[in-house]
């Protein structure tokens, strides 16, 4: 008998954990509407035919009297039709309520997780509409699209970096296939130049290789950021003077201008690798003769920005929202021949964002220059 109920126990607990979120909710909104009518009932129950006779006392009736039971047997069947009708329309209204709120909610939740269902899949153009239950919801549905648009932007990055990854290796490959090819058959002898060519096709295919794993590393945010207290101006004296020499045998010149050296707290050496990548990349794209200008300047009461301008190739509008892109060059400023292999810029983005920062591309077009701007909040915030 004990093992029989035991099981009938199990049986009820293992079909209520699978039952709808919506209709656990339904069922413990029942459970406390009927228990608020039970317990209006019974403390009516308990205190009126006491309230009543007392009344009784007052007015001078006598309890035992044939007048006094026919006022409490009156006044027993107005409680039990008033109170009886009163509280079946209350827990009838409740129950109507707590059914819709229970649909509404259900229903949202199964979008959600249909939603989520589809995310999982590899549908990332799957969005979720508010359902207009509350802050709370609308927080959720925003956060499941943001997912969904993130996913479908990381699953582009990651179907474009291995095409382009295969592209910038066939080049190094090729090379080494055909002159190993050529020694092979006796065509060219393993002199000098032949080993500059095999080792330059390595070292290629080794940097390929580095900036792979260093742009992994600081989108995922596994580079260390160690912040301490400086000042704008400090980190673009350093940075300016780390490639000044450079500069100086291009024949480009780089002018810098502090017009406010605000006091932030950064990691010195990776702010200096964000301005040192916007540094080689302006001199890169600018011819000799050209200027290239960084200044440091207050952006808002509690922002600063560092700004890398050149006048050299520009930029096309339509290549500015990728150049942060992993292996993104555009074709013309951007190409092979300036060298590169198109991730020093989304190595920067990742940096500046770990500092909580933000940087943007302008260009007014082929010819026009290029200017990057870094933007960091400043102590305090």
């Amino acid at each position: 008998m004990t093992e029989s109920i035991a099981a009938r126990r199990e049986s009820v607990r293992l079909n209520f954990s699978g039952s709808s979120f919506g209709t656990r909710l339904f069922l413990a909104l029942t459970v406390v509407v009927v228990g608020c009518a039970v317990c209006a009932w019974l403390v009516a129950s308990a205190l009126a035919p006491g309230i009543f006779h007392d009344h009784l006392g007052r007015a001078g009736i006598d309890h035992n009297s044939s007048q006094a039971g026919h006022v409490e047997q009156a006044f027993t069947w107005a409680i039990i039709l008033a109170w009886g009708l009163a509280v079946a329309l209350a827990v009838l209204l409740a129950l109507a309520v707590s059914l819709y709120i229970t649909r509404r909610v259900q229903s949202s939740l199964t979008a959600v997780t249909a939603s989520a269902a589809r995310i999982a899949g590899g549908d990332y153009d799957t969005r979720v509409y508010s359902p207009g239950l509350g802050r709370e919801f609308d927080e959720l549905a925003v956060t499941v699209n943001e997912l969904a648009r993130r996913l479908d932007a990381t699953e582009a990055t990651r179907r474009r970096m291995l095409a382009d990854l295969g592209h910038e290796m066939r080049t190094p490959i090729a090379t080494l296939d055909s002159y190993l090819e050529a020694l092979d058959d006796g065509v060219r002898t393993f002199d000098d130049d032949t080993r500059q060519v095999l080792r330059a096709a390595t070292h290629r295919l080794g940097r390929l290789a580095q900036d792979i794993t260093a742009v992994s590393g600081a989108e995922e945010h596994l580079t260390r950021i160690r912040p301490v207290p400086t000042t704008t101006g400090a980190l673009v004296a350093s940075a300016v003077g780390a490639v000044r020499e450079q500069y100086d045998s291009r024949g480009v010149t780089l002018n810098s201008f502090i017009d406010d050296s605000m006091a932030v707290t950064v990691d010195p050496d990776r702010i200096g690798q964000v301005l040192g990548n916007l540094l080689d990349n302006a001199l890169r794209h600018t011819p000799c003769g050209g200027v290239v200008t960084v200044i440091s300047r207050r952006s808002g009461p509690d922002r600063v920005e560092i700004t890398v301008a050149d006048t050299g190739a520009g930029i096309a509008s339509e290549h500015l929202e990728h150049l942060f892109d992993r292996f993104y060059r555009a074709d013309t400023a951007r190409d092979r021949g300036h060298g590169g292999s198109g991730i020093g810029l989304t190595i920067t983005r990742a940096l500046v964002e770990a500092h909580h920062g933000r940087i943007r591309a302008h260009s007014d077009g082929p010819g026009h220059g290029a200017c990057f701007t870094v933007e960091l909040p400043t102590i305090g915030n």
